[in-house]
């Protein structure tokens, strides 16, 4: 792309003194009628650039504008490298990291090993997220509606919404929007999007708020949870909340105290500890717990020969 190529010239010519026109279409594998109508659009940019003939002559910034070499640090290049690495862990492609050889071209430090910062936001589900992001970037880029079936909990339904920002965050990606349906700005799933198409209707962009991601915006709590553990949980509840979520008893065991956000997803969090935790409160919790545990207990009832649980011969 060529904005990517201005950026990769300016780069350049921050850090070299003086290159030359065909040592830069060489580098970006253009003519070198191309790099002099980059270097055009860099001048009407407001870059001062400089072209000097002769054996030591070539392209240059004017000297009273080195001073922006100094604009990102090595540490600050690194942390760029360290995220564009990571855009390119969704999809596995090299797109990004393209980029930033073209943005750290001639320092090569930046593209050594002392990178110490590797982010990795692929997933189990890269096989059908990469189609569903890029076909979502294309829809934000172009402004065009996007239409998909939604999977929720109260059921599914199709919906329609102006996107506005991809968002990865809580290990997951969403896309933030205006649903057409609901007058508002949402939050979807990309994992729960399926049939995704680009609507042929464009949309006039609107006065976009940022989304609020606050724990207490999308996970406002208000279920108090007081829960026993066997101490074998111990690495379980420091990695998904914290060393002060518990207290060590004299026997060992481990209590347990939270604000949780959703029943639902709560009782599913407590049965994958099997039988090594016993939950004290809420007192309705624990009754539906029994209920759940009776419905599983017929579930798994001794079968008879037709394969119906709980019926014997």
């Amino acid at each position: 792309m060529k904005i990517d190529r201005l950026i990769g010239i300016l780069s350049i010519l921050l850090q070299k003194d003086v290159i030359t026109a065909p040592s830069l279409a060489e580098h970006f594998e253009v003519s070198r009628r191309t790099i002099n109508r980059d270097i055009e659009d860099l001048c009407k940019a407001g870059i001062p650039i400089v072209t000097r003939q002769g054996t030591n002559g070539g392209i240059s910034i004017m000297e009273n504008y080195k001073i922006s070499r100094t604009l990102l640090t090595n540490r600050e290049m690194q942390d760029i490298l360290a995220g564009l690495r990571s855009l390119d862990s969704i999809n596995g492609t090299n797109r990004y990291g393209q980029l930033m050889e073209k943005l750290s071209a001639g320092s090569s430090d930046f593209m050594s090993q002392n990178q110490s910062v590797l982010i990795d936001l692929s997933s189990w589900y890269k096989a059908s997220l990469a189609p569903k992001i890029e076909l979502i970037r294309n829809a934000i880029d172009l402004s065009r509606e996007l239409e998909f079936l939604y999977f929720a909990p109260r059921g599914e339904s199709t919906r329609r919404i102006e996107p506005y920002y991809l968002i990865f965050r809580w290990s997951s990606w969403y896309v933030w929007g205006w649903c057409r349906d609901r007058k508002d700005y949402r939050l979807f799933k990309l994992n729960r999007m399926e049939e995704i198409r680009i609507a042929e209707e464009g949309f006039a962009k609107r006065s976009v708020p940022l989304p609020d991601l606050g724990n207490e915006r999308i996970f406002p709590g208000g279920i108090r949870v007081k829960a026993v553990f066997d101490a074998k949980c111990k690495w379980r509840l420091v990695e998904e909340f914290g060393r002060e979520c518990y207290e060590e008893l004299p026997d060992g065991k481990l209590l347990f105290q939270a604000d949780y956000t959703d029943p639902d997803n709560l009782l599913s969090w407590l049965l994958t500890f099997r039988d090594q935790v016993v939950l004290l409160e809420p007192e309705e919790l624990r009754r539906e717990i029994r209920t759940i545990l009776e419905r599983m207990k017929e579930n798994y009832g001794e079968r008879g020969t037709d394969g119906v649980p709980g019926k014997k011969e």
